[in-house]
């Protein structure tokens, strides 16, 4: 089991392996309830496990997916002003250029010369449904910008990269780097939800189970004896 798992959730999981090796050699132990039974204990351990594993699969696979959308994003600026670079060289009319301009602002943003204020906290406290907006503008002003280009006749540029074609593909990255975001962020979410039913929210989860066990051990043994004493401080938390 790796560091991750070593708090929470899984230290709930690793009292389980505790509770059930010392219930295991408790001749008097035959609960009748079959999900208290040794054999079903395990099966619980094992599925608690598994899905501690996929929830950390999937919270990388959404890691990941970040990292890439924000390398796709990466050369978006840098683009843009190519873009209007090679647009300025074209002697189009102001109107036009004044437009490509605004779609360039809006992709780049404008660098202040004020102070920091309370704004900077603000951007700091962003939340993920803000930042995902955050992209999907920036890809919905860029996709403008290339819709611009298209009625620009003598928009032809030698450099691949900057053809219409090849922009359209570049932006289409865009969509779909954020797209992936969300795919695995839904992944991400409903592999939690597993998480805590099998742990807390159900009559079969872990937590309650656990719970469950002592409680058929107390009354076997008796709240004294040294069975019920040795499991009784085996704590199990909900987080």
């Amino acid at each position: 089991m790796s560091k991750q798992y070593e708090t929470g959730n899984a230290k709930n999981l690793a009292n389980l392996q505790k509770l059930i090796e010392h219930i295991s050699l408790y001749t008097a132990y035959n609960p009748p309830v079959d999900n208290l039974k040794i054999d079903n204990l395990n099966i619980l351990f094992t599925n608690t496990l598994n899905v501690l594993i996929e929830v950390e699969e999937k919270r990388s696979a959404k890691k990941n997916a970040i990292h890439i959308r924000q390398e796709k994003y990466r050369s978006l600026r840098s683009i843009t002003t190519r873009i209007i670079n090679q647009l300025e060289i074209l002697n189009l009319s102001d109107g036009v250029l004044a437009q490509a301009k605004y779609f360039k602002k809006l992709i780049c943003g404008t660098k202040s010369k004020k102070k920091p204020t309370n704004e900077v906290v603000i951007e700091e406290k962003k939340t993920i449904s803000t930042s995902r907006q955050s992209y999907t503008q920036l890809a919905d002003n860029f996709s403008k910008l290339i819709q611009l280009l298209t009625i620009i006749p003598t928009y032809n540029p030698n450099i691949e990269e900057l053809k219409i074609v090849n922009l359209t593909l570049y932006h289409t990255t865009l969509i779909e780097s954020t797209k992936k975001v969300d795919q695995t962020e839904a992944a991400l979410n409903a592999k939690l939800i597993e998480r805590n039913n099998i742990l807390y929210k159900s009559e079969t989860s872990l937590h309650t189970i656990a719970q469950n066990v002592k409680k058929y051990v107390k009354s076997v043994y008796g709240a004294s004896s040294p069975e019920y004493t040795n499991i009784s401080k085996i704590k199990f938390t909900v987080t």
